[in-house]
This record gives C-alpha cells, sequence and structure tokens, in this order.
C-alpha cells in the first residue's frame, strides 16, 4: 500500500482534521507502544499499521 492510500484510507475513516492528531497523539500496543506516525518513521509497512489501525479501531469492513 502507498503511503498516499494509507493517509486517504485514514482521512475517508477518521476525517481530515482528526486523521493526523490520531497518527501523531493515539500509542497503539499493537505497534509496539508506537503511535502510526512513530511506527511508519520506525520502517512498518503502511499496510501492516492500516492492518493495526482497523482491527484497534472496529474500522468497518467495506473501508478496509
Amino acid at each position: 500500500m502507498r503511503l498516499t492510500d494509507f493517509w486517504q484510507r485514514m482521512a475517508d475513516h477518521f476525517g481530515e482534521a482528526y486523521a493526523d492528531s490520531f497518527a501523531r497523539d493515539h500509542v497503539m500496543s499493537e505497534l509496539g507502544g508506537r503511535t502510526v506516525r512513530e511506527a511508519l518513521a520506525a520502517g512498518w509497512e503502511a499496510k501492516d499499521i492500516w492492518r493495526v489501525v482497523c482491527a484497534a479501531m472496529d474500522v468497518p469492513s467495506h473501508k478496509r
């Protein structure tokens, strides 16, 4: 998954403003105690992060 696709999916689910806030501020144990932005910086694949976000935040299946 390209980063542009990842960020579009984040915005579609959370809304433009909250997607960035969530990515910066929400620490997720499933990402090793990192935020989305920290996981991306640490080299995690966007598709793997998206799967974690979907599972943790109950993203509907049609948005996955």
